[in-house]
């Protein structure tokens, strides 16, 4: 059983659902790019029951309100709502556990605010969005997040309606790393029913969001500052392994070997069967990983 909570915010609310008991550890869990809070809907229930686990939909996403119209989504805007969150649930420390973007969001707020957060829990996530190592790429990734702005404001389309069925398959295509089971859990909360059919909630202009990138030795050093605290959780057959990516994603492997070599101590590092959406497909295969290193007195847990 869960319980559905709503944040104000200056534009309208944050919406998040929570699971356990409210005096319990807290755990905030933050959901992928696009996604919504149901992408936990599988893995929470067989995670320790002592805590109390939050789950948020970005600005944008899910049942939570849109930003402003003119406004942009930066990267650090989703950092400012798990701080929004954080906040109005009054909790000075907790566990925070993010999936995709969400980890790249987790892990920026763990930088930041370093007192508030006890345990990091990765999941297909490295904890950053690294930079694109040519000058002329990373610029003509910060052009293209202005020009797509001012285009979708200039169409100002109406959100197409679909049928369940399309709606379902449009996500699937989309997704190619997601079930149908699983497609159907995240389309329950990222979609609501209209007399002409389905319509995405997410708002259009969360697909042009502006990125903060770190270079490989940035991204040491801050892991650096918070070892022991850290469980990355990669899938064999997810984003991030690196037999799967592309030549371009080289530094992706820096990472990782960074990861093996000055930080293999104090991170660690599972691979898992699976895909991208592990978690949500198969979450018996991340949920004894997660549970042992959240009820582990010294964050080490057994892998």
């Amino acid at each position: 059983m869960f319980s559905e909570l709503k944040f104000p915010v200056p534009w309208g609310h944050v919406a998040a659902k929570a699971w356990g008991p409210s005096e319990g550890h807290p755990v905030l869990c933050l959901h992928g790019w696009l996604d919504n809070a149901n992408t936990f809907d599988k893995l929470i229930p067989l995670l320790p029951r002592g805590c109390y686990y939050v789950a948020m939909d970005f600005s944008g996403h899910g049942l939570s309100s849109h930003r402003p119209a003119g406004c942009p989504y930066h990267f650090l805007d989703y950092v400012t709502d798990v701080r929004r969150v954080a906040a109005a649930l009054q909790w000075r420390r907790f566990t925070l556990m993010g999936h995709s973007m969400g980890g790249a969001v987790a892990g920026m707020f763990c930088f930041l605010y370093p007192e508030m957060v006890d345990k990091l829990i990765l999941l297909e996530s490295l904890g950053f969005l690294l930079a694109p190592e040519d000058t002329e790429e990373w610029l003509k990734s910060k052009r293209k997040v202005i020009d797509r702005l001012l285009s979708l404001e200039a169409k100002q389309q109406t959100p197409k309606a679909r049928s369940p069925e399309a709606a379902l398959q449009r996500l699937l295509e989309a997704n190619s790393h997601l079930t149908a089971e699983g497609g159907a859990i995240l389309l329950q909360r990222g979609a609501t029913e209209t007399p002409a059919g389905l319509v995405y909630n997410r708002d259009m202009r969360a697909r042009t969001q502006s990125r903060e990138f770190f270079t490989v030795e940035q991204c040491v050093k801050l892991l650096q500052k918070i070892q022991d605290r850290v469980l990355i959780i990669v899938s064999q057959d997810g984003l991030l392994v690196p037999h799967n990516l592309p030549s371009r994603n080289h530094f992706v492997k820096a990472l990782q070997e960074a990861f093996e070599s000055t930080l293999k101590e104090h991170i660690q590092l599972a691979e898992v069967p699976g895909s991208h959406f592990v978690h949500l497909n198969e979450p018996k295969m991340v949920s004894g990983i997660i549970s042992n290193f959240l009820t582990s007195q010294n964050t080490r847990a057994r892998l």
